[in-house]
């Protein structure tokens, strides 16, 4: 099934990986790693890394600090926030790819926050393709209809009030989310103010992370998704000013579902997504357009 890794970061903490092998039979085309969305534990991704081992691809699922399997103790002790996340725990894992894996290429698959990482991340030159999953700015004005509702009370009300009383946000106990870092929810807060999000508030050094990225990069985006809009999703691309894009739009009927959503495409019953979707843009050696 999967292999269990605890990798150390330079940040000092360490976080909890796990390896989809591709099995003896099956022809090595290359690795993927699985970036998750934010409070998204990684097991809720196993199907989808099964079914890339069974296609060749060994997958890698992890978790955040702070997140699933990276939580050491109470969440409120993590100092963990989303750039720090970008600076320590991804680069952790990518170059555990590349001693693991050094003579395949690459493909890192984000979904939502996962994406962001492409732009926050210091040096993404060891990936060479991304798929982006849902993946869009998180400015609350312009969320999809379902979000936008209730988004001005998260940040505007309920996490200034919760997260600094209680040293974290007691995501589980308010069934919003899941538990967070204090990091991680008031830096996120901060992004969503803004109407360039993370960009707009973090400056100039931030953007040109983003226009750094230059690996060919597929975004797929569903048009029923419940917290990005497709507006989010093409002002997140956007930024990647540098990386040969291809932008493709999603919608149930196209994969004979009624619903997909924000969080689930990932699950067994999404099969035909992967197959249609997926496994066109891993096999595809051209770069985007």
């Amino acid at each position: 099934m999967s292999i269990t890794y605890e990798l150390m970061t330079r940040g000092g903490h360490s976080i909890v990986a796990r390896v989809f092998p591709v099995q003896e039979n099956i022809k090595h085309q290359g690795v993927c790693i699985v970036a998750p969305a934010t409070g998204v534990a990684q097991y809720l991704y196993d199907d989808f890394a099964l079914w890339l081992s069974d296609h060749g691809y060994a997958a890698i699922t992890f978790d955040y600090d702070g997140i699933g399997l990276s939580v050491d103790r109470h969440v409120k002790y993590s100092k963990s926030d989303k750039l720090s996340w970008a600076k320590y725990d991804c680069p952790a894992v990518l170059e555990f790819a590349q001693q693991h894996y050094p003579e395949q290429k690459i493909t890192w698959i984000g979904h939502s926050v996962g994406a962001h990482m492409l732009g926050f991340m210091e040096d993404t030159s060891a990936i060479d393709r991304a798929i982006t999953v849902g993946a869009g700015t998180g400015t609350w004005w312009y969320n999809a209809a379902p979000t936008k509702r209730v988004a001005w009370f998260l940040w505007y009300f309920l996490v200034p009030v919760t997260a600094p009383l209680l040293g974290y946000f007691p995501g589980d106990k308010l069934k919003i989310m899941c538990d967070l870092p204090k990091g991680v929810i008031m830096q996120w807060r901060r992004w969503c103010l803004k109407k360039e999000y993370a960009v707009g508030y973090e400056g100039d050094w931030l953007r040109q992370n983003f226009a750094e990225a230059k690996m060919p990069m597929t975004s797929l985006a569903f048009t029923d998704d419940d917290m990005m809009s497709l507006k989010n999703v093409r002002l997140l691309h956007e930024f990647f000013t540098a990386a040969p894009q291809k932008q493709i739009q999603i919608s149930p009927a196209d994969i004979n579902q009624k619903r997909i959503g924000h969080i689930g495409w990932h699950k067994q019953r999404y099969q035909q997504l992967w197959e249609n979707y997926f496994l066109p843009e891993l096999t595809d050696n051209s770069p985007a357009v």
